[in-house]
């Protein structure tokens, strides 16, 4: 060990100044200390594009770390199965996320719950776009698409709110996990009932397609439908909170770049794509490898955690020109297949476990923006400063307080 190193310590991923500017950190710990060992969360952390990229394309790292991460809450869910198990149940749930089937029918659910939230506050000429919009639009959308109740938009996102904290909770608060525990309950209690419902009495909804999904004679049962559901809410909706706020937090940081999307909105593509490398919704994903793996920094044991630093990667300057640069146009991000599973930014992660939900994500955003920039002209940020990104797990700003002319 060179004696620089042995003055330098990696940086700790749950501290409060890791949490004030990770950025910093990621730098640091790609350059000196690609691969560490992090004892309080019992798990290998590593950071350059190239590691980050293998652990998510590699059948060797699974995810069964996701039984203790995810399935307390969630139950059991497709991001967790592995071969065919894995590949019928994606081919069960996905064709309700395909391009042109997801916008004929759930096009106009997704538009409307923009403009009714957008109502609320378009002639206001100042909104905190968080409470406001961002982290309402995605579940409310989701109630919609699901043929819930719209009178339970509220409901759905206290169960939101409790579940991301459950799942963001990595210094393990017991009040936190509790109250993940006891939504669990609550939201099985009140989606198996409407999922033997829609059994009996399916509509055009996305319950009674999951009701009604098939593969050679396997369907899916009330519990994995209420799994899937219980996912779609969190992983559906934080992604998509998170990227509508930092993306139109960028923008405004940006105003040249803002006024080249508003001027060509075929622009709006590549700013979600730039914003899902530059400040990613999800800053890091676990992975579980079944043999022994070598990675840079290092050999990583069979049955080891591996948390996968997503914000640090697609910040790697070993893979991206200027990378710590916010730029809509970059030529080293193709936007053809920003949303795809060939991606050059890990934000919805890479191959058999690529985000079955990217083209809805994409479809609500480029609506949501839309919308948003139709509505607000002369954006700025009130006060005149932008607001800091908070959280770990998951990151960006935690309120959004814009000024705005109305158009």
């Amino acid at each position: 060990m060179t004696a620089r190193l042995a003055r330098l310590e990696p940086p700790d991923i749950l501290s409060p100044e890791f949490a004030r500017d990770p950025y910093a950190a990621y730098r640091l710990l790609r350059d000196e200390f690609p691969l560490v060992w992090h004892d309080a969360m019992q798990t290998y952390v590593i950071s350059r594009y190239d590691d980050v990229q293998r652990a998510f394309k590699d059948p060797v790292f699974t995810s069964e770390n996701y039984a203790w991460q995810l399935e307390p809450v969630h139950g059991r869910t497709i991001l967790q199965m592995e071969g065919r198990e894995h590949s019928t149940h994606r081919a069960l749930v996905a064709p309700a996320f395909r391009g042109k089937a997801l916008q004929e029918q759930f096009g106009p659910t997704i538009r409307r719950n923009s403009r009714e939230l957008i109502d609320a506050f378009r002639a206001d000429g100042q909104v905190d776009l968080v409470d406001a919009y961002a982290t309402r639009f995605p579940i409310n959308v989701i109630v919609d698409m699901l043929g819930l109740p719209r009178e339970d938009h509220d409901r759905f996102h206290g169960w939101y709110t409790s579940i991301m904290g459950f799942l963001g909770n990595l210094a393990g608060d017991e009040a936190v996990a509790a109250d993940g525990l006891r939504t669990k309950a609550e939201f099985e209690a009140y989606m198996i009932p409407r999922i033997r419902e829609r059994r009996e009495h399916p509509g055009d909804d996305l319950l009674s397609t999951l009701c009604a999904a098939e593969i050679d004679g396997e369907s899916m049962t009330d519990e994995e439908i209420k799994a899937f559901c219980s996912l779609l809410l969190t992983a559906g909706g934080e992604t998509t909170d998170k990227a509508i706020t930092s993306l139109m937090a960028d923008l405004v940081a940006h105003p040249e770049q803002l006024e080249a999307v508003r001027d060509d909105r075929a622009l709006i593509p590549a700013a979600f794509a730039e914003t899902l490398r530059w400040s990613p919704p999800v800053h890091m994903i676990m992975r579980q490898p079944s043999e022994d793996v070598e990675l840079s920094g290092g050999v990583v044991e069979a049955g080891r955690t591996v948390t996968c630093l997503i914000g640090a990667a697609n910040r790697d300057d070993r893979r991206f020109d200027r990378p710590d640069t916010f730029d809509v146009l970059r030529a080293d991000l193709d936007h053809s297949r920003a949303f795809s599973a060939a991606a050059d930014h890990l934000a919805f992660c890479l191959g058999r476990h690529f985000c079955v939900g990217a083209l809805l994500s994409l479809f609500e955003i480029e609506v949501g923006v839309n919308d948003l920039l139709d509505a607000m002209t002369d954006i700025r940020f009130a006060g005149g400063e932008a607001p800091p990104e908070t959280g770990v797990f998951t990151r960006a700003p935690g309120r959004l307080p814009l000024e705005f002319t109305p158009s």
